[in-house]
C-alpha cells in the first residue's frame, strides 16, 4: 500500500509523472522505498527546506506503521 501511495503523491507533484518510479527494498529490518524522479522534478519533490519530502515521508511512515513495518523513503534522480 505504501508503494502505491508514494507513487500517487509523487505523480501529483511532478511535471513528468511518467518518469516516477518507486522501488521497494528491505534493508536491516527496514522497508526502503526508493523514489526515482526526473532530475528537473527533484526540487518539486523535495520542496523548500525539505518540507514536501518530510511531509511525504511522514504520511508514508504513518500508513505503513499500521502494518507494523518501519518504512524509509529515499529520493534519487533519473
Amino acid at each position: 500500500m505504501s508503494k502505491a501511495l508514494l507513487e500517487v503523491l509523487a505523480r501529483a507533484l511532478v511535471l513528468q509523472p511518467d518518469q516516477v518510479r518507486v522501488t521497494p527494498q528491505s534493508r536491516e529490518g527496514l522497508s526502503v522505498l526508493t523514489l526515482e524522479v526526473a532530475k528537473e522534478d527533484m526540487g518539486r519533490v523535495i520542496g523548500k527546506q525539505g518540507k514536501i519530502i518530510k511531509a511525504i515521508r511522514k504520511v508514508v511512515r504513518t500508513t505503513s506503521g499500521a502494518a507494523g513495518k518501519n518504512t524509509v523513503v529515499e529520493v534519487v534522480s533519473r
